[in-house]
Protein backbone atom coordinates (compact mmCIF):
# COMPACT_ATOMS: atom_id res chain seq x y z
CA UNK A 1 0.00 0.00 0.00
CA UNK A 2 0.92 3.74 -0.33
CA UNK A 3 0.50 5.75 2.44
CA UNK A 4 0.41 9.30 2.93
CA UNK A 5 1.44 10.57 6.61
CA UNK A 6 0.92 14.21 8.52
CA UNK A 7 2.01 13.76 11.52
CA UNK A 8 3.83 16.38 13.45
CA UNK A 9 5.29 14.75 16.34
CA UNK A 10 8.57 12.86 14.81
CA UNK A 11 9.15 10.49 17.10
CA UNK A 12 5.19 9.01 16.65
CA UNK A 13 5.61 9.61 12.91
CA UNK A 14 9.41 7.88 12.58
CA UNK A 15 7.66 4.72 14.63
CA UNK A 16 4.38 4.30 12.06
CA UNK A 17 6.76 5.01 9.13
CA UNK A 18 9.65 2.32 10.57
CA UNK A 19 6.55 -0.05 11.32
CA UNK A 20 4.52 0.16 8.15
CA UNK A 21 7.67 -0.14 5.65
CA UNK A 22 8.49 -3.07 7.66
CA UNK A 23 5.02 -4.70 6.24
CA UNK A 24 6.11 -3.29 3.12
CA UNK A 25 4.20 -0.32 2.55
CA UNK A 26 5.35 2.65 0.81
CA UNK A 27 5.04 5.79 3.64
CA UNK A 28 5.33 9.61 2.69
CA UNK A 29 5.70 11.40 6.15
CA UNK A 30 5.26 15.07 6.05
CA UNK A 31 5.52 17.31 9.61
CA UNK A 32 2.47 18.95 8.80
CA UNK A 33 -0.83 20.14 6.60
CA UNK A 34 0.83 22.05 4.17
CA UNK A 35 3.77 19.78 3.72
CA UNK A 36 0.92 16.79 2.91
CA UNK A 37 -0.98 18.44 0.98
CA UNK A 38 2.06 19.47 -1.61
CA UNK A 39 2.53 16.03 -1.28
CA UNK A 40 -0.86 14.51 -2.19
CA UNK A 41 -1.54 17.04 -5.25
CA UNK A 42 2.11 15.98 -6.50
CA UNK A 43 1.26 12.63 -6.75
CA UNK A 44 -2.04 13.27 -8.04
CA UNK A 45 -0.64 15.71 -10.59
CA UNK A 46 1.84 12.96 -11.51
CA UNK A 47 -1.20 10.24 -12.18
CA UNK A 48 -2.95 12.43 -14.07
CA UNK A 49 -0.02 13.55 -16.66
CA UNK A 50 1.59 9.82 -16.52
CA UNK A 51 -2.06 8.26 -17.44
CA UNK A 52 -5.28 9.78 -17.39
CA UNK A 53 -6.45 5.90 -17.84
CA UNK A 54 -5.10 5.18 -14.67
CA UNK A 55 -7.30 7.81 -12.90
CA UNK A 56 -10.21 5.59 -13.22
CA UNK A 57 -8.41 2.68 -11.44
CA UNK A 58 -6.09 4.35 -8.42
CA UNK A 59 -6.21 6.74 -6.00
CA UNK A 60 -2.62 8.56 -5.48
CA UNK A 61 -2.31 6.86 -2.05
CA UNK A 62 -4.47 3.87 -0.34
CA UNK A 63 -4.29 5.73 2.75
CA UNK A 64 -3.87 9.31 3.97
CA UNK A 65 -3.28 9.30 7.38
CA UNK A 66 -4.02 12.87 9.21
CA UNK A 67 -3.27 14.16 12.55
CA UNK A 68 -5.90 16.09 13.55
CA UNK A 69 -4.18 19.31 15.34
CA UNK A 70 -1.48 20.34 13.46
CA UNK A 71 0.86 23.10 12.78
CA UNK A 72 -0.05 25.17 9.55
CA UNK A 73 -3.36 23.70 8.28
CA UNK A 74 -5.06 21.28 10.82
CA UNK A 75 -6.12 17.91 9.35
CA UNK A 76 -9.54 18.35 8.84
CA UNK A 77 -8.49 21.51 6.46
CA UNK A 78 -6.31 18.99 4.64
CA UNK A 79 -9.14 16.20 4.35
CA UNK A 80 -11.32 19.27 3.00
CA UNK A 81 -9.05 19.56 0.22
CA UNK A 82 -7.95 16.50 -0.68
CA UNK A 83 -11.90 15.30 -0.51
CA UNK A 84 -12.58 18.24 -2.76
CA UNK A 85 -9.87 16.66 -5.56
CA UNK A 86 -10.68 13.13 -5.03
CA UNK A 87 -13.95 12.35 -3.11
CA UNK A 88 -13.00 8.72 -2.97
CA UNK A 89 -9.60 9.43 -1.22
CA UNK A 90 -9.55 6.94 2.24
CA UNK A 91 -8.95 8.97 5.07
CA UNK A 92 -7.83 8.01 8.41
CA UNK A 93 -7.78 10.60 11.56
CA UNK A 94 -5.77 9.66 14.37
CA UNK A 95 -6.23 12.04 16.89
CA UNK A 96 -6.87 12.30 21.04
CA UNK A 97 -10.12 14.58 19.68
CA UNK A 98 -11.96 11.85 18.46
CA UNK A 99 -15.94 13.74 18.98
CA UNK A 100 -14.55 16.95 17.71
CA UNK A 101 -13.49 15.19 14.30
CA UNK A 102 -16.66 13.48 14.39
CA UNK A 103 -18.70 16.36 14.47
CA UNK A 104 -16.75 18.51 12.19
CA UNK A 105 -16.87 15.57 9.09
CA UNK A 106 -20.36 15.59 9.27
CA UNK A 107 -20.54 19.71 8.99
CA UNK A 108 -17.35 20.31 6.89
CA UNK A 109 -16.49 17.51 5.24
CA UNK A 110 -20.32 16.11 4.55
CA UNK A 111 -19.51 12.60 5.33
CA UNK A 112 -17.96 10.37 8.23
CA UNK A 113 -14.46 9.50 7.61
CA UNK A 114 -12.56 6.80 9.74
CA UNK A 115 -11.12 7.82 13.43
CA UNK A 116 -8.45 6.38 15.27
CA UNK A 117 -8.63 7.50 18.99
CA UNK A 118 -4.95 8.24 20.26
CA UNK A 119 -3.22 6.61 22.42
CA UNK A 120 -3.48 3.57 20.26
CA UNK A 121 -1.08 0.40 19.91
CA UNK A 122 0.82 -0.10 16.49
CA UNK A 123 -1.41 -2.89 16.24
CA UNK A 124 -4.68 -1.12 16.17
CA UNK A 125 -2.76 0.99 13.73
CA UNK A 126 -1.95 -1.65 11.12
CA UNK A 127 -5.06 -3.68 11.58
CA UNK A 128 -6.93 -0.34 10.49
CA UNK A 129 -4.86 0.62 7.57
CA UNK A 130 -4.88 -3.27 6.73
CA UNK A 131 -8.33 -3.24 6.81
CA UNK A 132 -8.33 -6.36 8.95
CA UNK A 133 -11.88 -6.19 10.42
CA UNK A 134 -13.23 -6.47 6.57
CA UNK A 135 -11.08 -9.13 6.00
CA UNK A 136 -12.48 -11.12 8.88
CA UNK A 137 -15.52 -10.63 8.33
CA UNK A 138 -15.29 -11.78 4.69
CA UNK A 139 -13.63 -14.89 6.40
CA UNK A 140 -16.91 -15.75 8.32
CA UNK A 141 -18.74 -15.25 4.84
CA UNK A 142 -17.02 -18.39 3.75
CA UNK A 143 -14.79 -15.45 1.38
CA UNK A 144 -11.52 -17.19 0.10
CA UNK A 145 -9.60 -13.41 1.18
CA UNK A 146 -6.21 -15.10 -0.89
CA UNK A 147 -8.24 -14.64 -3.81
CA UNK A 148 -9.63 -11.02 -3.00
CA UNK A 149 -6.58 -9.85 -1.47
CA UNK A 150 -4.78 -11.11 -4.90
CA UNK A 151 -6.22 -8.56 -7.13
CA UNK A 152 -4.93 -5.70 -4.78
CA UNK A 153 -8.70 -4.15 -3.82
CA UNK A 154 -9.12 -0.83 -2.87
CA UNK A 155 -10.43 -0.17 0.91
CA UNK A 156 -13.87 1.14 -0.92
CA UNK A 157 -14.15 -1.99 -2.91
CA UNK A 158 -13.37 -4.30 -0.51
CA UNK A 159 -15.91 -2.81 2.03
CA UNK A 160 -18.85 -3.07 -0.88
CA UNK A 161 -17.84 -6.28 -1.62
CA UNK A 162 -18.51 -7.06 2.41
CA UNK A 163 -22.02 -4.84 2.40
CA UNK A 164 -22.99 -6.72 -0.73
CA UNK A 165 -22.58 -10.14 0.88
CA UNK A 166 -24.27 -9.17 3.85
CA UNK A 167 -27.02 -8.10 2.14
CA UNK A 168 -27.17 -11.56 0.24
CA UNK A 169 -26.86 -13.52 3.30
CA UNK A 170 -29.75 -11.11 4.95
CA UNK A 171 -32.08 -11.58 1.85
CA UNK A 172 -31.15 -15.37 1.88
CA UNK A 173 -31.00 -14.64 -1.69
CA UNK A 174 -28.03 -15.75 -4.34
CA UNK A 175 -29.72 -13.09 -6.91
CA UNK A 176 -27.93 -9.95 -6.67
CA UNK A 177 -27.01 -7.39 -9.20
CA UNK A 178 -23.29 -7.02 -9.65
Amino acid sequence: MNILIAEDEKDIALLYKKVLEARNHQVTVTPNGEDCLKSYHDVFQEMISSDTRSMQRQLPFDVVLLDYKMPQINGMEVAKEILAVNSHQRIIFASAHVKEILEDSIKQLKQVVELMQKPFTINKLIDTIEDKEVYNELQKLNVDIDIVRAFIPTHQQITDLLERLRKIQKNGSNAVSW
